[in-house]
């Protein structure tokens, strides 16, 4: 049996109400499989790239295997931004981290 291995063209969107968070759409599909709920969390997409997403590619916070299966299944995958580093919080005098 052959494993035929899907490239997938996507496109990454990046969100206007929050900073740091993406949005890889199937660029097949483009943005009408966005879920209403993710549409008023996520707001306006702004695009940023189109990228042919490869198995072995790199990217920069996410697993490539993730995306893809994503991709595939629903059509999009939502890039969280990163969580705050506490240490950096702390430093910058904020009250109750803890």
């Amino acid at each position: 049996m052959t494993v035929v291995t899907m490239h997938l063209i996507c496109s990454i969107y990046r969100s206007s109400k929050k900073a740091e968070m993406y949005l890889y759409i199937n660029k097949k599909q483009g943005l009408e499989v966005m879920p209403e709920e993710l549409r008023s969390l996520f707001g306006t997409p702004i695009h940023v790239v189109d990228l042919l997403l490869r198995p072995e590619r790199k990217l920069a916070r996410v697993d490539v295997a993730k995306v893809r299966q994503a991709l595939q299944e629903q059509g999009w995958f939502l890039q969280m931004p990163p969580l705050p580093d506490e240490d950096l919080y702390l430093a910058e005098g904020h009250q109750g981290a803890r």
